[in-house]
């Protein structure tokens, strides 16, 4: 057996002193994978027949001050900005679960285990399902609700292999070649417990286009969690939002390690679910989230999709990455953040050369372990929010959520230079009541000094995973950071309060990232977290044109796809976007011309994309370059 030790930075949210206890453990005998599913929630309480125009799916919204498993306190009614309650309601307590249809597929074959690990598997799996019994005597918040987190379309699919021809209404642009695949979560396997909906393993769905014809399929990236479970038959990694929280978390937390040192789990190879970022880099599709290391999935020639594994950059990268890498489109070289939530240092940074040769760690000193999900590049710098979203684990012994908002922080942006071998450089420009959870672009201004940020600032700030008692606004707005005076100002970008838009999702062009853009194409997330639309938004008038998807209509991120490299005007290109129509529970991608917002073309496609996160295009001269 081979004997492996605990890495704090997979498991953040154990506390530090409950490492020594559980390390080292033995390495699990490995079988083949299964690869079945539990797949169509049917939710006939919920929305109606494909048939039906009246279909209504549960509301999706975020609730009150933690994510405990207690009971909640009686309170007035919320309307959060996270679902219109005009368009989608909440079923009234007591709730009644959705049915779940599971495949008829075989059972997966019992592990190798010895006498010791089959009697340690059944006691624990006694244990469990009492944790599980207990949780179930109070009603479960719906910010880890399964049966509202992943109602409606946000519920999973199955992996679906290459479907050739698909119906294309309209002409699809000479320029698009290649393949546009968007990442997402889709849980493999029933919840049985807390879910919330950024837990889902990944899935992409990939759709290939080659002089006018038009193929799709959608497969799970393979991650170490997902193959270990497959074989288990069951979940039994702990989900880090959904479940780990207050007692309940930590109980989970001591189950799971349990089994890991009776060798029943491995978690040596990474934990994490790689479904929310995408980026082509070096030959590579790297599918990636905060918690592990990226996962390389190859495009196949026929347009399916094959996961290679976790990705290290041949050894150089002994730490996680986060999901929003960035490449410069001058220089080449990918940047990015690795954060840590137990041990310091809490965040680093680093580069990649476009060939792939790694930096060094530049350690970027924090007080406290932050929520680092996004940064910026600009021609010579990085800019790295250090904001008021923090990690306190020992709120989970207090019964509370190890995410909080903390007031008596100060938000700030560090401004690092790009080539920086440590962080005596770094300027720090303080920004009060400032969270950005995405940023879209940022850019130097030399003559005044000034960095200037392009972000949508969200109140309030924890909303996504504590529960909130008003409505939920993610503004876009203009933060200039000035690095003479480290003073800061920021402004609403659209200035009318009656044009005001909930903004989160989307990019700018990407041959102008890290310099000066006139252009931002933005999902239109309302009601939150559906999105309606997208706006495509001119960031120094605020002038704001909107393509909305129709009645019951909702789709995701925008992707821009520049026309060619070499075009002189910057919005000159097209729209990439998945879209669902709930009233015929079918989906299509729509292709919109950038320049008129008109629709160029509709592919139909043969399967229901649920709602996701963030896509990228990989062009026909960059599969021929493949690795």
């Amino acid at each position: 057996m081979t004997k492996f030790y605990l890495n704090p930075s997979l498991f953040p949210f154990l506390p530090k002193p409950l490492f020594p206890v559980f390390s080292p453990f033995y390495k699990m005998t490995s079988t083949s994978a299964n690869s079945y599913t539990w797949a169509k929630v049917k939710v006939h309480h919920l929305f109606s027949s494909s048939n039906s125009s009246t279909c209504s799916p549960v509301d999706l919204g975020f609730p009150s001050k933690s994510i405990s498993m207690r009971k909640p306190t009686p309170r007035a009614k919320i309307q959060c900005a996270l679902h219109s309650p005009t368009v989608l309601t909440f079923p009234k307590q007591p709730y009644q679960y959705p049915t779940i249809t599971k495949r008829d597929t075989p059972s997966p074959p019992q592990p190798a285990w010895n006498l010791f690990q089959k009697a340690a598997a059944k006691a624990l799996d006694i244990m469990e399902s009492a944790l599980i019994s207990r949780d179930k005597q109070n009603p479960l918040p719906k910010t880890s609700d399964p049966g509202v987190q992943i109602a409606g379309n946000f519920s999973p699919v199955q992996e679906m292999p290459v479907r050739h021809n698909l119906s294309v209404s309209g002409t699809v642009p000479d320029c698009i070649n290649g393949v546009y695949v968007r990442n997402g979560a889709n849980p493999h396997f029933e919840p049985v417990a807390g879910h919330h909906l950024f837990d889902g393993d990944g899935m992409l769905h990939a759709v290939t286009i080659n002089g006018g014809s038009v193929n799709y399929s959608c497969r799970f990236t393979e991650t170490e969690r997902l193959v270990q479970e497959r074989e288990l038959g069951k979940s039994v990694f702990p989900k880090a939002i959904g479940e780990l929280h207050g007692h309940s978390g930590i109980a989970r937390l001591l189950l799971f390690y349990a089994r890991g040192l009776c060798g029943l789990v491995d978690h040596s190879h990474g934990t994490g679910v790689a479904n929310a970022g995408l980026v082509y880099f070096n030959g590579r599709l790297l599918a990636m989230s905060e918690d592990d290391l990226p996962y390389h999935v190859a495009i196949k020639p026929c347009g399916d999709l094959q996961t290679k594994g976790r990705y290290d950059f041949d050894e150089q990268l002994k730490s996680t990455m986060i999901a929003h890498p960035k490449i410069d489109p001058v220089s080449g070289e990918l940047f990015a953040l690795s954060y840590d939530v137990v041990q310091k240092p809490y965040l680093k940074y680093f580069k990649f050369s476009k060939n792939g040769k790694k930096s060094y760690d530049v350690e970027i000193p924090l007080e406290v372990p932050t929520m680092m999900h996004d940064f910026a590049i600009t021609q010579n710098y990085v800019v790295i929010p250090d904001q008021q979203v923090v990690f306190k684990l020992q709120n989970m012994i207090k019964g509370g959520s190890p995410v909080i908002y903390d007031e008596k922080k100060k938000s700030r942006f560090g401004i690092l230079p790009k080539n920086a071998k440590d962080s005596n450089s770094i300027i720090w420009v303080e920004s009060p009541d400032t969270f950005c959870f995405h940023l879209w672009n940022a850019w130097e201004e030399p003559e005044n000094d000034e960095v200037v940020v392009i972000g949508s600032c969200m109140t309030p700030p924890d909303s996504i995973f504590n529960e909130c008692d008003e409505n939920m606004k993610s503004v876009l707005s203009e933060i200039r950071l000035n690095l003479k005076t480290t003073e800061s100002r920021k402004r609403a970008i659209i200035s009318s309060s009656t044009e005001q838009l909930n903004l989160e999702a989307g990019m700018v062009n990407k041959n102008k990232l890290g310099r000066k853009t006139q252009y931002a194409y933005l999902a239109i997330a309302e009601p939150w977290p559906k999105v309606s639309g997208f706006a495509k938004v001119d960031l120094s008038t605020g002038e704001v044109q909107k393509y909305m998807y129709g009645d019951k209509r909702y789709g995701g991120e925008p992707l821009f796809l520049p026309r060619n490299q070499c075009t002189e005007k910057e919005d000159d290109g097209y729209i990439l976007a998945f879209v669902h129509d709930e009233k015929i529970w079918k989906s299509e991608l729509q292709i919109v011309n950038a320049m008129t917002l008109e629709l160029e073309a509709t592919v139909k496609l043969p399967s229901r994309v649920p709602y996701g996160f963030h896509g990228t295009f990989v062009s026909s001269k960059d599969l021929e370059n493949q690795v």
